[in-house]
């Protein structure tokens, strides 16, 4: 997002892209009782992504940006940077997709369509990391409408009609919300010309405005709604309670490193890299975009209270706190903005936590309600612990990660001027209590039912280590993201020299 960024061409984004793409093809093509193989490329490719976008981190803040562009068709380019601001998504859906990968391993043992679903599992980070690198809005539409086409085998994958429900809920809602975006960059590339991501703003964009207020709101409304569908913002949030169907790994790629991540970063770009906040604000769209963000914050929180099955509980919570970011995206504040990008980290970490342990109750103890959940804690200890630290984040509690994210979301709407978003964040983490702390209560606090089938289970083996590891780890980054918060190069100093670069 810096314009002042010094821009030099190389073939490092296409290489960040190919790390996922190339295995995705090799994988397509082994034979399910190539266990090793899948595992080993799965594996090393997810290293060499990483790898190679934390590589890219120094540069990136020193104000370096490597670009790669091609002419697609006369007039429309596809464009690949590495900005500071698609680098901050880029390494977030990196380093959770390590973490994802070995827990779907182990998740899914055993089971059939393994290459197919790794496979598609590869090709839904390919477009993740493309739309990061985008570097304007053909390319990201490119990626963004790849996205939804390559999760739809994710979401069916266990093949029940219950699956493809949920997955045509899915590829409704998400196919709808790419027509209303396609719709919108069409005609804006139609007044414009191609427009390329620019810190601020840009400025083709603002002259449209100024000629053509009602033109230009029309189109920016277009184009928020069709991000806003993968955002789960209301009332567009209906396919990700029937996208829960899925198996752990898919509903923990979802949540925290694909889809509704997507959807949070194509709000921030609309609103900070192609119109600019001050000119959405003066044309009335940015009231709406918060009024309905904070809304959403406070409903997904009470549909939360009410589910009994626990992967339901949590996909309600993340319609609630993705609205964070579209609500800090929305308030003219450098801090606010900061809070809203360092939420799309910490919300991430903590959300995959949620879904790991909720993935491994479910295969350990075939647990899935919330009713259930008694004793479980002192069944599976760490598994309880790193439930219980990342709800404790989820509800904002210091020194967490989701703390930080909360604090600066709360003080940069009192330094917009916009205290009545202080009310609607307390009211959150009251109902983010109240739908986190029965669970935890369960988990620790109470017997195991008696006719629960675990209880008296003889001998007691421990949970494998592919599903338990995972969660431990992204547990304890859920403590290091809040502990080390000031220091250099962590998210939240990243998040605010971004945010500072959108408000020039």
């Amino acid at each position: 997002m810096n314009p002042d960024a010094t821009v030099t061409t190389s073939a490092i984004p296409y290489l960040v892209l190919l790390a996922s793409l190339l295995p995705a093809l090799v994988i397509f093509s082994l034979r399910e009782s190539q266990v090793r193989t899948r595992t080993a490329i799965n594996l090393g490719a997810a290293l060499v992504k990483l790898a190679l976008v934390i590589s890219l981190i120094p540069p990136v803040v020193a104000g370096e940006k490597q670009r790669a562009a091609f002419e697609w068709v006369p007039g429309l380019d596809i464009v690949l940077v590495t900005d500071s601001f698609g680098l901050f998504f880029g390494a977030l859906s990196a380093a959770l997709w390590l973490v994802t990968t070995i827990y779907a391993i182990g998740y899914l043992e055993g089971s059939p369509n393994r290459s197919r679903f790794f496979g598609f599992f590869s090709l839904c980070v390919t477009a993740t990391a493309g739309i990061g690198l985008a570097g304007n809005l053909l390319t990201f539409l490119i990626f963004f409408e790849m996205l939804t086409l390559v999760t739809y085998p994710l979401v069916a994958h266990r093949g029940t009609s219950g699956a493809f429900a949920g997955a045509r809920t899915y590829l409704t809602y998400t196919l709808t919300g790419g027509v209303v975006l396609l719709a919108g960059i069409v005609w804006l590339t139609a007044e414009v010309g191609p427009v390329e991501f620019t810190s601020g703003g840009v400025e083709a964009v603002a002259q449209l405005a100024r000629d053509e207020p009602v033109t230009a709101t029309a189109i920016a409304t277009m184009m928020l709604i069709g991000v806003a569908v993968k955002a789960a913002i209301f009332p567009l949030h209906g396919w990700l309670p029937a996208a829960m169907v899925a198996p752990a790994p898919v509903s923990a790629l979802l949540h925290a490193v694909a889809v509704v991540k997507a959807g949070a970063f194509g709000i921030v770009r609309v609103v900070h890299d192609v119109f600019g906040a001050a000119l959405l604000a003066q044309l009335g769209v940015l009231t709406v975009l918060a009024v309905m963000a904070a809304f959403t914050i406070v409903y997904g929180s009470v549909r939360a209270l009410a589910q009994d099955d626990l992967k339901k509980r949590l996909a309600y919570s993340t319609v609630s706190q993705l609205s964070y970011v579209a609500l800090g995206a929305a308030l003219l504040s450098p801090l606010a903005l900061a809070g809203a990008l360092v939420h799309i980290v910490n919300q991430g970490v903590m959300k995959i936590t949620l879904f790991f342990c909720a993935g491994l109750f479910a295969e350990e103890l075939k647990v899935s309600r919330v009713s259930e959940l008694a004793g479980v804690g002192r069944r599976l200890p760490l598994a309880g612990a790193a439930f219980t630290v990342a709800a404790l984040g989820m509800m904002g509690l210091p020194p967490l990660a989701g703390f930080v994210s909360k604090w600066a979301l709360g003080t940069g709407a009192l330094d917009a001027g916009d205290a009545w978003v202080v009310p609607v964040l307390l009211t959150s983490t009251v109902l983010n209590a109240g739908y986190f702390l029965p669970v935890v209560y369960r988990l620790w606090a109470l017997p195991p039912d008696a006719d629960a089938a675990w209880a008296d289970e003889r001998p007691r083996r421990g949970a494998p280590l592919a599903l338990l590891a995972p969660p431990v780890v992204t547990a304890v980054l859920t403590v290091v993201l809040g502990v080390t918060a000031g220091l250099s190069y962590s998210p939240w100093s990243l998040a605010q020299i971004i945010a500072g670069q959108a408000f020039p």
